[in-house]
Protein backbone atom coordinates (compact mmCIF):
# COMPACT_ATOMS: atom_id res chain seq x y z
CA UNK A 1 0.00 0.00 0.00
CA UNK A 2 2.71 2.24 0.88
CA UNK A 3 4.41 1.63 -2.80
CA UNK A 4 1.23 2.84 -4.73
CA UNK A 5 1.18 5.74 -2.45
CA UNK A 6 5.31 6.42 -2.93
CA UNK A 7 4.44 5.97 -6.75
CA UNK A 8 1.55 8.01 -7.07
CA UNK A 9 2.92 11.06 -5.62
CA UNK A 10 6.41 10.39 -8.00
CA UNK A 11 3.42 10.60 -10.33
CA UNK A 12 2.10 14.10 -9.49
CA UNK A 13 4.96 16.10 -8.97
CA UNK A 14 6.23 14.70 -12.84
CA UNK A 15 3.38 15.65 -14.12
CA UNK A 16 3.59 19.20 -12.22
CA UNK A 17 7.51 19.22 -13.43
CA UNK A 18 6.47 18.57 -17.34
CA UNK A 19 3.80 21.32 -17.17
CA UNK A 20 6.04 23.81 -14.97
CA UNK A 21 9.07 23.84 -16.47
CA UNK A 22 8.26 24.20 -20.28
CA UNK A 23 6.08 27.06 -18.96
CA UNK A 24 8.84 28.62 -17.21
CA UNK A 25 11.46 27.83 -19.82
CA UNK A 26 9.82 28.72 -23.07
CA UNK A 27 7.64 30.95 -25.07
CA UNK A 28 5.89 31.28 -28.07
CA UNK A 29 6.23 33.27 -31.17
CA UNK A 30 3.27 33.71 -33.42
CA UNK A 31 2.70 33.49 -37.05
CA UNK A 32 2.53 37.38 -37.65
CA UNK A 33 4.79 38.40 -35.18
CA UNK A 34 9.10 38.75 -34.68
CA UNK A 35 10.48 37.59 -31.58
CA UNK A 36 13.35 39.28 -30.00
CA UNK A 37 15.11 37.76 -26.69
CA UNK A 38 16.71 40.20 -23.96
CA UNK A 39 18.96 38.52 -22.23
CA UNK A 40 19.69 40.11 -18.61
CA UNK A 41 23.43 39.66 -18.37
CA UNK A 42 24.15 39.76 -21.96
CA UNK A 43 21.67 42.29 -23.54
CA UNK A 44 20.18 41.66 -26.85
CA UNK A 45 19.99 38.68 -28.76
CA UNK A 46 21.15 39.14 -32.23
CA UNK A 47 18.99 37.24 -34.02
CA UNK A 48 15.26 37.57 -34.69
CA UNK A 49 13.20 34.81 -33.74
CA UNK A 50 10.34 33.51 -36.39
CA UNK A 51 7.35 31.85 -35.23
CA UNK A 52 7.74 28.95 -32.52
CA UNK A 53 8.64 27.87 -29.57
CA UNK A 54 11.70 29.45 -28.10
CA UNK A 55 13.88 29.17 -24.77
CA UNK A 56 13.15 31.89 -22.32
CA UNK A 57 14.00 31.45 -18.96
CA UNK A 58 12.12 33.38 -16.04
CA UNK A 59 13.79 36.40 -14.33
CA UNK A 60 16.76 36.08 -17.21
CA UNK A 61 14.98 36.78 -20.40
CA UNK A 62 12.37 38.36 -22.09
CA UNK A 63 10.92 38.44 -25.26
CA UNK A 64 9.51 41.34 -26.71
CA UNK A 65 7.22 40.49 -29.55
CA UNK A 66 6.89 43.05 -32.55
CA UNK A 67 4.32 42.81 -35.75
CA UNK A 68 6.24 41.47 -38.38
CA UNK A 69 3.52 42.29 -41.37
CA UNK A 70 3.02 45.65 -42.78
CA UNK A 71 1.43 48.89 -41.07
CA UNK A 72 -0.29 51.57 -43.41
CA UNK A 73 0.63 55.03 -42.96
CA UNK A 74 -2.82 56.63 -43.94
CA UNK A 75 -2.58 60.43 -44.95
CA UNK A 76 -6.43 60.26 -45.95
CA UNK A 77 -9.67 61.95 -44.31
CA UNK A 78 -10.97 58.54 -43.50
CA UNK A 79 -10.49 56.87 -39.77
CA UNK A 80 -8.06 54.28 -40.60
CA UNK A 81 -5.70 56.14 -39.31
CA UNK A 82 -4.16 59.19 -37.09
CA UNK A 83 -2.99 60.65 -40.00
CA UNK A 84 -4.42 63.51 -42.01
CA UNK A 85 -4.38 64.54 -45.54
CA UNK A 86 -0.96 66.05 -46.82
CA UNK A 87 -1.34 69.83 -48.13
CA UNK A 88 1.60 70.55 -50.50
CA UNK A 89 2.70 74.25 -51.83
CA UNK A 90 3.34 72.83 -56.04
CA UNK A 91 6.42 74.20 -57.72
CA UNK A 92 4.55 76.91 -59.34
CA UNK A 93 2.52 78.07 -56.27
CA UNK A 94 -0.54 76.18 -56.10
CA UNK A 95 -2.23 74.30 -52.97
CA UNK A 96 -3.03 70.22 -53.77
CA UNK A 97 -4.04 68.30 -50.94
CA UNK A 98 -3.01 64.72 -51.35
CA UNK A 99 -4.71 61.30 -50.12
CA UNK A 100 -1.67 59.05 -50.02
CA UNK A 101 -1.41 55.69 -48.27
CA UNK A 102 2.56 54.12 -47.42
CA UNK A 103 2.96 50.55 -46.27
CA UNK A 104 5.74 50.43 -44.32
CA UNK A 105 7.41 47.41 -41.79
CA UNK A 106 10.37 46.24 -39.83
CA UNK A 107 12.92 44.99 -42.19
CA UNK A 108 13.14 41.41 -42.28
CA UNK A 109 16.31 40.56 -39.87
CA UNK A 110 16.09 43.68 -38.52
CA UNK A 111 13.73 43.53 -35.63
CA UNK A 112 16.62 42.95 -32.80
CA UNK A 113 18.59 45.68 -34.16
CA UNK A 114 15.30 48.13 -34.00
CA UNK A 115 14.81 46.59 -30.28
CA UNK A 116 18.43 48.18 -29.59
CA UNK A 117 18.12 51.80 -30.71
CA UNK A 118 14.91 51.22 -28.53
CA UNK A 119 12.45 52.15 -30.93
CA UNK A 120 10.02 49.21 -29.85
CA UNK A 121 8.30 50.86 -26.70
CA UNK A 122 4.86 52.06 -26.57
CA UNK A 123 4.38 55.66 -26.73
CA UNK A 124 1.47 56.95 -25.13
CA UNK A 125 -0.85 56.87 -28.34
CA UNK A 126 -0.64 53.18 -27.82
CA UNK A 127 1.55 53.01 -31.09
CA UNK A 128 5.69 51.15 -31.06
CA UNK A 129 7.97 54.11 -31.17
CA UNK A 130 8.89 53.19 -34.31
CA UNK A 131 5.66 53.84 -35.95
CA UNK A 132 5.56 57.42 -35.21
CA UNK A 133 8.98 58.19 -36.72
CA UNK A 134 8.05 56.65 -39.84
CA UNK A 135 5.34 58.94 -39.60
CA UNK A 136 7.17 61.39 -39.12
CA UNK A 137 10.07 60.72 -41.46
CA UNK A 138 7.04 59.72 -44.38
CA UNK A 139 5.43 63.21 -44.01
CA UNK A 140 9.05 65.60 -44.30
CA UNK A 141 9.88 62.99 -47.38
CA UNK A 142 6.44 63.39 -49.57
CA UNK A 143 6.21 67.19 -48.54
CA UNK A 144 9.74 67.65 -49.95
CA UNK A 145 9.48 65.00 -52.59
CA UNK A 146 5.64 65.74 -54.25
CA UNK A 147 6.36 69.35 -53.66
CA UNK A 148 8.75 69.50 -57.32
CA UNK A 149 5.71 68.96 -59.07
CA UNK A 150 3.55 71.55 -60.56
CA UNK A 151 0.22 71.76 -61.00
CA UNK A 152 0.11 69.78 -63.93
CA UNK A 153 2.60 66.87 -63.03
CA UNK A 154 -0.35 65.74 -60.52
CA UNK A 155 -2.59 64.81 -63.15
CA UNK A 156 -0.27 63.68 -65.43
CA UNK A 157 -0.09 60.13 -64.68
CA UNK A 158 3.50 59.26 -66.07
CA UNK A 159 4.84 62.17 -64.38
CA UNK A 160 2.85 61.61 -60.98
CA UNK A 161 3.93 57.77 -61.12
CA UNK A 162 7.63 59.03 -61.48
CA UNK A 163 7.66 61.31 -58.67
CA UNK A 164 5.92 58.25 -56.47
CA UNK A 165 8.49 56.36 -57.27
CA UNK A 166 11.07 59.14 -56.37
CA UNK A 167 9.75 59.26 -53.13
CA UNK A 168 9.65 55.87 -51.96
CA UNK A 169 13.74 55.64 -53.25
CA UNK A 170 13.92 58.84 -50.65
CA UNK A 171 11.79 57.79 -47.98
CA UNK A 172 13.45 53.84 -48.29
CA UNK A 173 16.92 55.81 -47.80
CA UNK A 174 15.72 58.01 -44.23
CA UNK A 175 13.78 54.77 -43.30
CA UNK A 176 17.05 52.06 -43.68
CA UNK A 177 18.64 53.40 -40.11
CA UNK A 178 15.85 52.46 -38.57
CA UNK A 179 15.85 49.08 -39.92
CA UNK A 180 12.27 49.71 -41.65
CA UNK A 181 11.26 49.94 -45.14
CA UNK A 182 7.87 51.46 -47.58
CA UNK A 183 6.47 48.66 -50.35
CA UNK A 184 5.39 51.46 -52.29
CA UNK A 185 4.31 55.54 -52.45
CA UNK A 186 0.34 55.34 -53.42
CA UNK A 187 -1.14 58.76 -54.23
CA UNK A 188 -4.73 57.99 -53.80
CA UNK A 189 -6.66 61.20 -54.30
CA UNK A 190 -5.44 65.11 -55.60
CA UNK A 191 -7.52 67.99 -54.47
CA UNK A 192 -7.25 71.32 -55.67
CA UNK A 193 -8.71 74.54 -54.52
CA UNK A 194 -12.69 75.03 -56.18
CA UNK A 195 -11.24 77.61 -58.30
CA UNK A 196 -8.39 76.23 -59.82
CA UNK A 197 -10.46 72.63 -59.89
CA UNK A 198 -12.85 73.88 -62.33
CA UNK A 199 -9.63 75.13 -64.27
CA UNK A 200 -8.33 72.08 -63.98
CA UNK A 201 -11.62 70.41 -65.39
CA UNK A 202 -11.45 72.96 -68.41
CA UNK A 203 -7.46 71.81 -68.82
CA UNK A 204 -8.24 67.89 -68.75
CA UNK A 205 -10.95 68.66 -71.07
CA UNK A 206 -8.83 70.31 -73.77
CA UNK A 207 -5.87 67.68 -72.98
CA UNK A 208 -8.96 64.98 -73.98
CA UNK A 209 -9.76 67.56 -76.94
CA UNK A 210 -6.59 67.10 -78.38
CA UNK A 211 -5.82 63.59 -77.79
CA UNK A 212 -9.51 62.77 -79.23
CA UNK A 213 -8.54 65.63 -82.36
CA UNK A 214 -5.29 63.32 -82.72
CA UNK A 215 -6.89 60.07 -82.84
CA UNK A 216 -9.67 61.26 -84.93
CA UNK A 217 -6.77 62.82 -87.66
CA UNK A 218 -5.13 58.86 -86.72
CA UNK A 219 -8.92 57.66 -88.12
CA UNK A 220 -9.00 59.77 -91.02
CA UNK A 221 -5.27 58.93 -91.93
CA UNK A 222 -6.22 55.15 -91.31
CA UNK A 223 -9.44 55.27 -93.22
CA UNK A 224 -7.49 57.11 -96.53
CA UNK A 225 -4.96 54.38 -96.66
CA UNK A 226 -8.13 51.59 -96.29
CA UNK A 227 -9.76 53.64 -99.24
CA UNK A 228 -7.11 53.87 -101.72
CA UNK A 229 -6.22 50.34 -100.52
CA UNK A 230 -10.00 49.30 -101.34
CA UNK A 231 -9.64 51.25 -104.83
CA UNK A 232 -6.46 50.08 -105.69
CA UNK A 233 -7.86 46.51 -105.06
CA UNK A 234 -11.08 46.47 -106.96
CA UNK A 235 -9.28 48.30 -109.87
CA UNK A 236 -7.06 45.02 -110.08
CA UNK A 237 -10.49 43.11 -109.33
CA UNK A 238 -11.86 44.34 -112.34
CA UNK A 239 -8.47 44.16 -114.42
CA UNK A 240 -8.65 40.77 -114.00
CA UNK A 241 -12.49 39.97 -114.29
CA UNK A 242 -11.66 41.81 -117.50
CA UNK A 243 -8.19 39.74 -118.25
CA UNK A 244 -10.57 36.49 -116.93
CA UNK A 245 -13.76 36.76 -119.13
CA UNK A 246 -11.53 37.68 -122.65
CA UNK A 247 -10.05 34.40 -121.33
CA UNK A 248 -13.00 32.53 -121.21
CA UNK A 249 -14.36 33.68 -124.14
CA UNK A 250 -10.65 32.57 -126.14
CA UNK A 251 -11.23 29.46 -124.33
CA UNK A 252 -14.74 29.28 -125.68
CA UNK A 253 -14.28 30.08 -129.21
CA UNK A 254 -11.64 27.78 -129.13
CA UNK A 255 -13.90 24.67 -127.86
CA UNK A 256 -16.75 26.24 -129.82
CA UNK A 257 -15.12 26.71 -133.21
CA UNK A 258 -12.19 25.31 -133.54
CA UNK A 259 -8.56 26.14 -134.43
CA UNK A 260 -8.98 24.88 -138.39
CA UNK A 261 -9.94 28.30 -140.30
CA UNK A 262 -12.19 28.53 -143.49
CA UNK A 263 -15.10 29.86 -144.88
CA UNK A 264 -16.59 26.69 -145.85
CA UNK A 265 -19.22 25.54 -142.65
CA UNK A 266 -21.15 22.86 -143.95
CA UNK A 267 -21.21 19.48 -141.74
CA UNK A 268 -17.56 17.72 -141.75
CA UNK A 269 -16.19 20.80 -143.52
CA UNK A 270 -13.57 21.76 -141.13
CA UNK A 271 -12.59 17.81 -140.88
CA UNK A 272 -11.90 17.47 -144.72
CA UNK A 273 -9.86 20.94 -144.29
CA UNK A 274 -7.39 19.57 -141.51
CA UNK A 275 -7.23 16.38 -143.47
CA UNK A 276 -5.85 18.24 -146.71
CA UNK A 277 -3.43 19.41 -144.45
CA UNK A 278 0.40 18.53 -144.11
CA UNK A 279 1.39 16.80 -141.00
CA UNK A 280 3.90 20.01 -140.30
CA UNK A 281 0.48 22.25 -139.98
CA UNK A 282 -1.49 19.67 -137.98
CA UNK A 283 1.14 19.33 -135.51
CA UNK A 284 1.47 23.83 -135.40
CA UNK A 285 -2.01 23.39 -134.66
CA UNK A 286 -1.77 21.10 -132.11
CA UNK A 287 0.90 23.34 -130.22
CA UNK A 288 -1.28 26.15 -130.92
CA UNK A 289 -4.28 23.99 -128.75
CA UNK A 290 -2.17 23.14 -126.08
CA UNK A 291 -1.50 26.88 -126.08
CA UNK A 292 -4.36 27.93 -125.78
CA UNK A 293 -6.36 25.18 -123.51
CA UNK A 294 -3.41 24.94 -121.01
CA UNK A 295 -2.43 21.11 -122.14
CA UNK A 296 0.36 18.96 -122.98
CA UNK A 297 0.65 18.75 -126.70
CA UNK A 298 0.91 15.30 -126.65
CA UNK A 299 -2.55 15.16 -125.34
CA UNK A 300 -3.90 17.24 -128.00
CA UNK A 301 -6.06 15.36 -130.47
CA UNK A 302 -8.06 16.30 -133.67
CA UNK A 303 -10.99 17.12 -132.30
CA UNK A 304 -9.46 20.07 -129.80
CA UNK A 305 -8.52 21.87 -133.20
CA UNK A 306 -11.48 21.21 -135.16
CA UNK A 307 -14.30 22.42 -132.21
CA UNK A 308 -17.50 21.72 -130.35
CA UNK A 309 -19.80 22.88 -133.12
CA UNK A 310 -18.14 21.50 -136.11
CA UNK A 311 -18.24 18.20 -134.51
CA UNK A 312 -21.91 18.86 -133.11
CA UNK A 313 -22.72 19.58 -137.00
CA UNK A 314 -21.13 16.48 -138.13
CA UNK A 315 -22.57 14.44 -135.87
CA UNK A 316 -26.19 15.82 -136.17
CA UNK A 317 -25.73 15.72 -139.80
CA UNK A 318 -24.88 12.31 -139.62
CA UNK A 319 -28.15 11.81 -137.55
CA UNK A 320 -29.89 13.11 -140.14
CA UNK A 321 -29.11 11.26 -142.78
CA UNK A 322 -28.86 7.64 -141.25
CA UNK A 323 -32.51 8.58 -139.56
CA UNK A 324 -33.65 9.49 -143.15
CA UNK A 325 -32.22 6.42 -144.64
CA UNK A 326 -33.30 4.08 -142.31
CA UNK A 327 -36.93 5.85 -142.18
CA UNK A 328 -36.97 4.91 -145.66
CA UNK A 329 -36.04 1.00 -145.49
CA UNK A 330 -38.93 1.40 -142.36
CA UNK A 331 -41.46 2.46 -145.18
CA UNK A 332 -40.49 -0.08 -147.74
CA UNK A 333 -40.42 -2.99 -145.78
CA UNK A 334 -43.67 -1.57 -143.90
CA UNK A 335 -45.42 -1.75 -147.64
CA UNK A 336 -43.72 -4.85 -148.54
CA UNK A 337 -45.29 -6.41 -145.16
CA UNK A 338 -48.18 -4.92 -145.93
CA UNK A 339 -48.51 -6.29 -149.50
CA UNK A 340 -48.13 -9.69 -148.43
CA UNK A 341 -50.08 -9.72 -145.44
CA UNK A 342 -53.01 -8.48 -148.30
CA UNK A 343 -52.26 -11.43 -149.92
CA UNK A 344 -52.15 -13.73 -147.58
CA UNK A 345 -55.40 -12.67 -146.04
CA UNK A 346 -57.15 -12.80 -149.71
CA UNK A 347 -55.54 -16.51 -150.05
CA UNK A 348 -57.16 -17.11 -146.82
CA UNK A 349 -60.81 -15.75 -147.48
CA UNK A 350 -60.97 -17.32 -150.89
CA UNK A 351 -60.32 -20.71 -149.63
CA UNK A 352 -62.34 -20.05 -146.64
CA UNK A 353 -65.15 -18.98 -149.21
CA UNK A 354 -64.86 -21.96 -151.23
CA UNK A 355 -64.93 -24.79 -148.34
CA UNK A 356 -67.89 -22.86 -146.94
CA UNK A 357 -69.49 -22.87 -150.39
CA UNK A 358 -69.15 -26.59 -150.77
CA UNK A 359 -71.71 -28.89 -149.29
CA UNK A 360 -69.28 -29.76 -146.11
CA UNK A 361 -69.17 -26.04 -145.87
CA UNK A 362 -72.91 -25.62 -146.10
CA UNK A 363 -73.83 -28.11 -143.41
CA UNK A 364 -71.47 -26.96 -140.85
CA UNK A 365 -72.96 -23.43 -141.67
CA UNK A 366 -76.23 -24.62 -140.98
CA UNK A 367 -74.84 -26.70 -138.01
CA UNK A 368 -73.37 -23.40 -136.77
CA UNK A 369 -76.79 -21.22 -137.33
CA UNK A 370 -79.00 -24.01 -135.97
CA UNK A 371 -76.88 -23.99 -132.64
CA UNK A 372 -78.42 -20.36 -132.20
CA UNK A 373 -81.92 -21.32 -132.48
CA UNK A 374 -83.74 -21.42 -129.70
CA UNK A 375 -87.68 -22.49 -129.44
CA UNK A 376 -89.92 -21.50 -126.93
CA UNK A 377 -91.31 -23.84 -124.26
CA UNK A 378 -94.62 -23.81 -125.73
CA UNK A 379 -95.12 -24.22 -129.29
CA UNK A 380 -98.67 -24.02 -131.21
CA UNK A 381 -98.68 -25.23 -134.24
CA UNK A 382 -101.20 -24.44 -136.80
CA UNK A 383 -100.87 -25.47 -140.73
CA UNK A 384 -102.97 -27.17 -143.77
CA UNK A 385 -100.88 -29.99 -143.99
CA UNK A 386 -101.21 -31.22 -141.20
CA UNK A 387 -97.26 -31.36 -139.77
CA UNK A 388 -95.85 -28.63 -138.66
CA UNK A 389 -93.20 -27.55 -140.91
CA UNK A 390 -90.56 -27.34 -137.89
CA UNK A 391 -91.12 -31.11 -137.93
CA UNK A 392 -90.67 -31.82 -141.75
CA UNK A 393 -86.82 -31.93 -140.38
CA UNK A 394 -85.29 -32.40 -143.94
CA UNK A 395 -86.98 -29.74 -145.31
CA UNK A 396 -86.12 -27.87 -142.10
CA UNK A 397 -82.57 -28.66 -142.67
CA UNK A 398 -82.40 -27.86 -146.28
CA UNK A 399 -83.82 -24.73 -145.60
CA UNK A 400 -80.75 -23.70 -143.58
CA UNK A 401 -78.49 -24.78 -146.04
CA UNK A 402 -79.81 -22.23 -148.45
CA UNK A 403 -81.56 -25.03 -150.56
Amino acid sequence: MNNLVQLAKWVVILAIVAWIVPAACTSAVGPNDIGVRQSATSGVLDEDLGPGWHLRIIGVHKLILLPSSYFMLDFTTDEMGPQKPLEIRTKDNNTVELDVSVPVRIKPGEAHALVQAGNHVADPDGRFRYMRLAEETATSVLREQMAALDSEGFYSTDRRLAAEQGALEALNKQLAPMHLEAQAVLVRAVRFRDEYEKQLQQIQLNEQNKLLDAATQKLATAQQALDNYQQGTNAQVAQHTQDWAKRQAELARAYQVGLVQGEDEAPGAARKRLAALAASDVSALHDQAAKVFGMDAASVSDAYVIGIKNIQAETLEYKSRVRAESDAIEARLAAEGNALVARVQGDYENKLNALLGSPAGRAYVAWEAAENVKFSDVLSFSSADGIPSVLRLRQFAEAFMGK
